[in-house]
This record gives C-alpha cells, sequence and structure tokens, in this order.
C-alpha cells in the first residue's frame, strides 16, 4: 500500500484491540520517525505499553479506549510547531497505516504523562496521535466540497484539483475543515490558509500534506 492509497482508506480509530504493536511495528514506526525528525527537526517520540494517558477522565470526551501506544509530538515551542507536527505527524499517521496500524489524533483526549517522553528546553509536547490494531477500520466523515474550500479558475489543473480533493480527505479538529487552497494567475503559485480554530494552524499543516501528495511537489511551488 502506498501512503496516496493510505489516505483513501485509514479513518480515525477511537476503539482499539488490546494487542500490542508488533515488534516489527515498532522497528519500522521507530526508523521512519527518525527519518522525519532528522528532516524536520522535531523531536517526536514513539511512546509504548504506556496504558495511562489514555485511561483517565479527560479521555472521556472522545472515548479512545484500548490505547498503549502513541507518537508524542515534541519540537521547538514557536510559531512553526503547529504546522510543522501537523504535516510530519499526517505522514506518520499515514505510514502507519501501510502497515495495518490505525490511528487517531489527540488534543485534548488524553492525560500528560511526562515520564514517557522527553522535553528539553525550549521544546513542548503539542499533542499525540493514539496508534494500535482497531477493533474497526473507522468510517468516514461529513465534508465539504472542492468548490468550498478551493479558489480556482474552472479549467484548474487537474493536479490542483486532485490536491484539493486529498486535503478534504484529512483529518481535522473537530471535522471543521477551515482551509482554503488559491490557484494564483501563474497556474503554477498555491497559497494554503487557514481561518481562526481550535488546532488550525495543525490543520494547515495535515491538509498541505495531502495536498502535496496528491499535487505532486514538481506540480507547484507554495507561496
Amino acid at each position: 500500500m502506498t501512503l496516496l492509497q493510505a489516505v483513501q482508506v485509514r479513518h480515525s480509530v477511537r476503539r482499539y484491540t488490546d494487542e500490542p504493536l508488533r515488534k516489527e511495528h515498532i522497528l519500522a514506526l521507530t526508523e521512519e520517525m527518525e527519518k522525519v525528525n532528522q528532516e524536520s527537526g522535531l523531536n517526536i517520540q514513539l511512546v509504548t505499553n504506556e496504558p495511562k494517558a489514555f485511561d483517565g477522565l479527560l479521555n472521556h470526551y472522545g472515548w479512545i479506549t484500548g490505547v498503549t501506544d502513541y507518537f508524542a509530538l515534541v519540537g521547538k515551542d514557536d510559531e512553526t510547531l503547529e504546522p510543522l507536527c501537523g504535516y510530519w505527524g499526517e505522514h506518520l499517521t499515514l505510514f502507519a497505516q501501510t502497515l495495518g496500524i490505525n490511528s487517531c489524533w489527540a488534543a485534548g483526549t488524553y492525560r500528560k504523562i511526562p515520564d514517557a517522553y522527553t522535553v528539553k528546553d525550549g521544546e513542548k509536547m503539542l499533542m499525540v496521535i493514539a496508534l494500535g490494531y482497531g477493533e474497526n477500520q473507522g468510517k468516514p466523515r461529513k465534508s465539504k466540497t472542492y468548490k468550498q474550500v478551493a479558489d480556482a479558475p474552472e479549467d484548474a489543473p487537474k493536479w490542483f484539483i486532485d490536491g484539493v480533493e486529498c486535503a478534504l480527505l484529512a483529518p481535522t479538529a473537530i471535522n471543521q475543515q477551515k482551509f482554503k487552497f488559491t490557484l494564483r494567475e501563474d497556474g503554477k503559485t498555491v497559497s494554503a490558509t487557514a481561518q481562526k480554530g481550535p488546532w488550525s494552524m495543525t490543520d494547515l499543516g495535515i491538509v498541505k500534506y495531502h495536498f502535496e501528495l496528491a499535487a505532486g511537489k514538481e506540480n507547484f511551488a507554495w507561496e
């Protein structure tokens, strides 16, 4: 399964079996995570066999159960943290899906367990991504349409349309989808913006990753 194929089948999963992550999957996730950290400058960490984060009152709102493994999204505490975590965190969720590992982004429906990961001076742990083998594969969410999130001429190139359609499949906080993609007059430059809302800048990083994946980086440049 490719990352682009994973976009089509990956949905948020909130109920997991009690099967821990397999050793070969932990190894694959760790290797990919280390590549991401090297390229992005983030300090994402894979936490395994840690049941406390999703076993508390804070979790009751989201009903995420059976989770003992997750990515802790850690990085430099500045204005780049949210979009970087969104972009690279989504890469890791889709990579996990190619291995048959389900996932769910969690910004507030978990308990922070400080001794489960390392946060250096000047860093912040932004949120986590739950990982595991789901009791089900989740289900598609209600989505906006292409025209609601795209600003482009009627004869927009296929790569732009494909990119926006892929972005509409991305997870966003409370499914708000508060983003817009604009194709500039030169036909090659794309602007991606986010309206104000909870975790909107994290969402922007996520949807930009999706757009790039389907549009192809060789076809355009970000504004």
